[in-house]
């Protein structure tokens, strides 16, 4: 699926997500969501409410997550962005490289040092944000509507919404009236049915 969605080809930019297996087939770097490790370093603390190691590391290692994913959208010069974001990285492995016994911290430790390389973009780049929640905030007004319609009840009909939904939110995000443009396209293709709708609904594409 990563294939397919993004190519073979080399991709400038970074790819921000969680850690499935899948995306190990796209051609970029890859920053490693900060909401789905901190949703992972506070089921740790619950699932051991009673082991004080743990419950050190994940009130530590927490906020350090929490603030890392709030820098991206704070109003910072860049003289003020980069020196904070460059100090949470060190608290944070600062966190990661401290000696423990339980084998739950370590292996959440394991798991930071391991992936080093997909951690830190953010820091470099504040382009780059430290988790995926626009992509999902973008997703769940559809998945809300597949959840309370029952979804499609047929292959077809879930292809058919996939493309639609696809479809708006692209022009959404590259029409500043949508709507006029998409009565543009029908009105042209209304008078010539042999043009190519694609390429009149985005006419800077070439592919």
């Amino acid at each position: 699926m990563a294939r397919e969605a993004l190519g073979e080809a080399p991709l400038a930019g970074v790819l921000v997500g969680d850690r499935s297996n899948g995306y190990n087939q796209a051609s970029c770097s890859w920053q490693y969501c900060y909401a789905h490790l901190l949703r992972g370093v506070e089921d740790w603390g619950k699932q051991f409410p009673d082991q004080a190691e743990v419950q050190a590391f994940t009130r530590t290692l927490i906020p350090l997550l929490a603030e890392a994913m709030h820098l991206h959208s704070q109003p910072l010069s860049d003289q003020e962005y980069y020196p904070r974001a460059r100090q949470l990285k060190q608290e944070m492995e600062k966190v990661i490289a401290s000696p423990a016994q339980h084998l739950g911290v370590r292996a959440m430790q394991d798991l930071f040092r391991d992936n080093a390389a997909r951690l830190y973009h953010w820091v470099e780049d504040r382009r780059v944000p430290a988790d995926n929640n626009y992509a999902e905030r973008q997703l769940r007004p559809t998945v809300i509507a597949r959840k309370i319609s029952f979804g499609s009840q047929s292959e077809a009909g879930a292809k058919t919404r996939e493309v639609l939904m696809t479809l708006v939110h692209t022009l959404a995000l590259r029409f500043p009236d949508p709507p006029a443009h998409f009565k543009s396209v029908l009105d042209q293709l209304a008078e010539d049915p042999t043009r190519d709708p694609i390429r009149l609904l985005f006419p800077q594409d070439s592919s």
